[in-house]
C-alpha cells in the first residue's frame, strides 16, 4: 500500500466513522480521486434522506460526475470503506472507474448487519425463482424504445 492509498483509504473510513457519530446515515465512507485529488467524498445517507439508493459509493459518483461533467469516471479511483454492494459495484462498473479500492469486506458488513449474500444468491437465480415476484410482460411495442435509440443520430453511447 502506498502512502496515498494509505491517506485515502483512511479517508474514507473517517468519513464513515463521523457519518455513523452524527446519527445521519450507515457506516459507510467514499472517496474518489483523479490524479491523487480528492474530487468528491460521500457517506451514506440511506436514512437521512428515505432513499435506499443513497449509498456512499452512490453519492460519490454522483457528486464526482457532476464535478467533471461527464457521465464516466475512467480516470478516477474509488476508495470506500466497505466493500460495495451489488448495487454500488454495478454503478462503479457503469462509471467505468479505473480502479477501486476498499478497507472491511462483505463478510465484515455481514457481521454488521448489512448482509448482502441474499441479493448475491439471488441475481443469479432465474427470474421465476427469484423471491421478488418478477413477471417479463410480452408487449407488442417493447422493442420501440431499442429500436428508437438505435436509429438516433445524435445519440451519445455508454
Amino acid at each position: 500500500m502506498t502512502q496515498e492509498q494509505k491517506m485515502f483509504i483512511n479517508q474514507a473510513i473517517e468519513l464513515a466513522n463521523e457519518n455513523v457519530k452524527s446519527g445521519k446515515g450507515g457506516p459507510f465512507g467514499a472517496i474518489i480521486v483523479k490524479n491523487n485529488k480528492v474530487i468528491a467524498t460521500a457517506v451514506n445517507t440511506v436514512t437521512a434522506t428515505n432513499d435506499p439508493t443513497a449509498h456512499a459509493e452512490i453519492n460519490a459518483i454522483r457528486i464526482a460526475c457532476d464535478k467533471l461533467n461527464s457521465f464516466q469516471l475512467a480516470d478516477c479511483e474509488i476508495y470506500s470503506s466497505c466493500e460495495p454492494c451489488p448495487m454500488c459495484l454495478g454503478a462503479i462498473y457503469w462509471s467505468r472507474a479505473k480502479k477501486l479500492y476498499f478497507a472491511a469486506d462483505k463478510n465484515d458488513a455481514a457481521n454488521a448487519g448489512f448482509d448482502d449474500s441474499f441479493i448475491y444468491s439471488e441475481i443469479e437465480l432465474p427470474i421465476i425463482r427469484r423471491k421478488l415476484s418478477t413477471q417479463l410482460l410480452n408487449i407488442e411495442n417493447k422493442l420501440e424504445p431499442f429500436q428508437l435509440w438505435q436509429n438516433q443520430q445524435s445519440k451519445i453511447d455508454y
